[in-house]
Parts: C-alpha cells; sequence; structure tokens
C-alpha cells in the first residue's frame, strides 16, 4: 500500500527526529529543515500531500509548485507568523493545534500568579545568598485565595485556566468575544463581564487571546490605568497584545504590582530590555505551551487531522480569513480536491 507523504517544516531546534518518530506508518514524512533556503525547500515539498509546520511560519510562495497538498497543520495554537491569505489562495486549508497545549499554557500561568504574589523568585535568591529572610516580610506575600482573577479569552486556554482555579476558592470572571454557554459557566464558576470592568475589578488578568488585528494593543496605556496597584498581569499568548513600553513605565511607576510574560514584541528579548531591570517580574522564553506530555499530544493531533483531510473530511480546528479559528469540524473558505 503507498503512503501519504508529509513535509515538516521545522528547524532542527524544533526536534523533527522526535516528530519524524511519532510518524504512523500510513505517512512517509520527510524533514525540510526551515534553515535551508527556498530554492532547496521547494523540490522538498513537490509530491507532499500535507505539510505540517513547526515554528508556523513559510512563505505561501513555496507552495505554488506543490498541486498535491491537501492541508497546512501547525503544531502550536498560533499561527500570526503565517502567510494565510497566500495559503488559502492556493486554496489550501491551514489548521491549527486545537488547545492540544491549553492544560500545559494553565499550569503555566498559575505557576507565574503563585510565583509573583509569593515572590518566589525573590525567596529562592535570598536562601541562595544565605541571607534568609533578607527584607521580606509577611506583609509583602499575598494570596490567590479570595480575589478576583480576569481571563481576557475564554477559548481552550482560558477555559482551561479557570478549571484549574476552582480550587482556589477565587471569583473567576471573563471577558471574550465569542459566545460561552451557560452551561460552561456554571461548570467553571466564571461570570462574563466588559473588558473594562475586569481591568478595574481583577486582581490578576490573565491573556488568552490570539494575535489579530484587533487584539494588537488591546492592552495599553489606558487598559493599564484602569488596573489596581495591587494587581498583576500575565501574558501567555502573544507579546504585541500589550502595549510593552506602557507596560514597563506603569510597572516602573508601581501603577500595578507585577507581571508574569512569557512572551513578547520581539523575540528573543536583547540582553538590554528595560524589563529586565524591573524587580517585579517574572520572565520565561516563550516556553508557557511546552511539556514533554503536550508535545506528544500536538504531534499526534497532527498526524490525526491530515489523516482526516487526506481520506476526505473536512480539518478539525481550520484557520480563517479573518486569523480566527472558526471552530472545530468546520471548513475552511477554500479547500483543494
Amino acid at each position: 500500500m503507498s503512503k501519504w507523504r508529509v513535509a515538516l517544516l521545522a528547524p532542527e531546534r524544533q526536534r523533527p527526529q522526535f516528530i519524524l518518530g511519532l510518524a504512523p506508518p500510513d505517512m512517509d514524512v520527510t524533514w525540510v529543515d526551515l534553515a535551508l533556503p527556498d530554492e532547496e525547500k521547494a523540490p522538498l515539498c513537490w509530491e507532499a500531500d500535507a505539510v505540517i509546520a513547526t515554528p508556523p511560519w513559510f512563505p505561501a510562495k513555496l507552495l505554488e509548485n506543490c498541486p498535491r497538498v491537501k492541508l497546512v497543520q501547525t503544531l502550536s495554537s498560533g499561527y500570526n507568523r503565517l502567510d494565510i491569505e497566500g495559503i488559502l489562495d492556493l486554496g489550501i486549508p491551514v489548521a491549527n493545534n486545537s488547545g492540544i497545549n491549553a492544560a500545559t499554557m494553565a499550569e503555566h500561568t498559575i505557576g507565574m500568579m503563585i510565583s509573583l504574589c509569593r515572590k518566589m523568585l525573590e525567596m529562592h535568591a535570598l536562601v541562595k545568598e544565605g541571607r534568609w529572610h533578607g527584607h521580606l516580610t509577611p506583609s509583602q506575600l499575598i494570596e490567590i485565595n479570595g480575589k478576583v482573577v480576569g481571563i481576557i479569552g475564554f477559548g481552550f486556554a482560558g477555559q482551561a485556566v479557570a478549571r484549574r482555579l476552582k480550587g482556589f476558592d477565587v471569583r473567576t470572571i471573563y471577558h471574550t468575544r465569542s459566545e460561552v454557554g451557560a452551561d460552561v459557566q456554571r461548570e467553571l464558576s466564571a461570570e462574563p463581564t466588559s473588558l473594562e470592568q475586569l481591568l478595574r475589578e481583577s486582581d490578576f488578568i490573565t491573556l488568552h487571546v490570539p494575535l489579530t488585528p484587533l487584539t494588537r494593543g488591546m492592552i495599553g496605556k489606558d487598559q493599564l490605568t484602569m488596573m489596581k496597584p495591587s494587581s498583576f498581569l500575565i501574558n501567555t499568548s502573544r507579546g504585541p497584545v500589550i502595549d510593552q513600553d506602557a507596560l514597563y513605565d506603569v510597572l516602573r511607576d508601581g501603577g500595578i504590582a507585577g507581571a508574569g510574560l512569557d512572551v513578547f514584541e520581539s523575540e528573543p528579548m536583547t540582553a538590554g530590555h528595560p524589563l529586565l531591570t524591573l524587580s517585579n517580574v517574572v520572565l520565561s522564553p516563550h516556553m508557557a505551551g511546552s511539556s514533554a506530555e503536550g508535545a506528544g499530544r500536538s504531534v499526534q493531533y497532527a498526524y490525526e487531522n491530515v489523516r482526516r483531510v487526506l481520506i476526505g473530511d473536512p480539518p478539525l480546528s481550520p484557520v480563517s480569513r479573518d486569523r480566527s479559528n472558526v471552530g472545530s469540524g468546520s471548513q475552511s473558505v477554500l479547500h483543494r480536491t
């Protein structure tokens, strides 16, 4: 029996051998190093039936001479660097990983909350330096218990955070553009509210939105000044949804208590970045959605979604032209036959 051919577009740092090792027996997967020039990548993709991309960025032009490709599948939820318009214009649907890493993202988010309000990094440094308590006093340490947590974006990741917050005895509120059923609200003990009300009431605010023209810069100076001086802001979505200069100013001046950031306007961060001078931030290198378990789930999901399309079914978690997910199981605007 002939095998389906899949091109895996990935740099060496993305562990292509791990992804190749999980390939199902009915697929012949070829690694195409993203570091290669486009003219060398193109021949490796010509006979592919599908493309898996990690990270999801390459020019749509690469697929112009690939008439067999029926799907571009990402291993991540984010796809903002991918030429969605160009790929869809070729009649090729695009799908992301449908929140497969939501649990990992939620754990990282809550870990950042705890690190900030309990000053875990500061405590760690004091113990290593032999200063024990140092200058810390109990009045500087706060609990999550009894606080208001605001979740901006209530998709897979936002709901995963709310589910884990149920054990913290908090009031959970959220703001989202999509419809959330009353049954989900009851299950997660979460209340919908306006963005402005969420900013004013929350002790912790966590962002779980894709990067789109609507969300770029959605948290700027005006929004930051609505927050409580005692509040914390967590961002594990995409860096440009926050005006980073405005965030630096408000953190430096004590306008909010602190921030946990996994994503940044420009990555990787440069050595002299102003945020690195602040003591009220917890930073991680865009790895909130990364885990050994999550990596395996994402790869297996990608292969299964590729199989769906190649046997004639619509892709799960397709990406639409307005660069927002259009829902599990629905079809993209164009689809190669």
